[in-house]
């Protein structure tokens, strides 16, 4: 099902004095055929207005291009929770053999510790079985960061709770056709996401598995690292190759975040089949003691 958003200049005069203007503002619209005074009413809604006299449009273009989550819009479902009858959506890539996830890292290797034909000796007739040894490092596929990653003394995988990671409501921050790489607190600060998965959907995940999928990523930076840091998400997830710029040797924020106490998953894939807020997330990973990073089954549900 197609999705629309309208562009347009507004100009708005209060009842109580003063206006505003705005030029080129875009809000997510239930269908191409809407017209300006539901366009107006979602203008002012999106900014929780008061007092407003008259809204003008001016320059109005509608298309195709998926909603963002204005709120109040069409996609605005926060404080709905998702239901039991919503589907099941996969946000994680699959493991193979050999695969390059963070260029120089090693691929996982699967390799027999027990065959088929080897078991069978142990076995009754016709019964046998297959174990395998998988060997990997902590960032292959979609992973999970524990604060023990960044700091010797942080909480490892063992540490993190089921209540950060299972069954959270899930925030949907899309920068998608944008044009700068840098996700900064411009595109966190009017969203809620307290308690949340935030998931920065850049699209990057189109070029997972290619040699282009470390090149030109999409990262956020200090400040909006330092922001969420101080809004206390349980977790916060992107579909990119690194969650920082890796020209940045510091790397802010896995600094910021990890110390804050907030995991962080890289490498998520298909997180353009979520809506901006409603739906359900869980990236649960398995409680090894010591160690800081382990591949994740990612996925969320749909509202109901």
């Amino acid at each position: 099902m197609s999705e629309y958003r309208a562009s347009f200049d507004a100009s708005i005069k209060f009842s109580n004095g003063g206006d505003l203007t705005a030029h080129g503002f875009r809000v997510d619209v239930p269908s191409p055929d809407i017209d300006r005074d539901g366009i107006a009413a979602l203008f002012v809604a999106s900014l929780g207005l008061l007092m407003t006299d008259t809204v003008e449009l001016s320059n109005v273009t509608i298309a195709a291009e998926p909603h963002k989550g204005t709120r109040g819009g069409p996609a605005d479902s926060s404080g709905n929770l998702p239901g039991p009858g919503g589907g099941l959506v996969e946000l994680s890539h699959v493991i193979r053999p050999g695969m390059v996830t963070y260029p120089g890292l090693p691929g996982p290797a699967i390799t027999p510790y027990l065959t088929r034909e080897a078991s069978r000796a142990r076995y009754a007739p016709g019964t046998e079985f297959a174990i395998d040894q998988l060997t990997m490092v902590g960032n292959t596929g979609t992973y999970l960061d524990a604060p023990r990653h960044r700091f010797a003394d942080g909480p490892d995988l063992a540490a993190i709770t089921l209540a950060r990671t299972a069954g959270l409501p899930a925030v949907v921050i899309r920068v998608t056709g944008t044009t700068r790489r840098e996700i900064s607190t411009g595109a966190l600060a009017a969203v809620s996401v307290r308690g949340k998965a935030v998931l920065l959907h850049t699209g990057d995940d189109a070029r997972f598995g290619t040699p282009h999928y470390a090149e030109g990523a999409h990262f956020l930076t200090r400040d909006g690292a330092a922001w969420l840091a101080g809004q206390g998400p349980a977790l916060v997830g992107i579909d990119a190759v690194n969650i920082d710029d890796t020209a940045d040797g510091e790397r802010p924020a896995h600094t910021l975040l990890l110390a804050a106490g907030i995991p962080v998953i890289e490498n998520l894939t298909g997180l353009q089949q979520l809506p901006p807020t409603g739906a359900s997330f869980t990236a649960v990973p398995l409680r090894v003691k010591g160690l800081g990073t382990i591949p994740v089954r990612a996925f969320a549900r749909l509202p109901a």
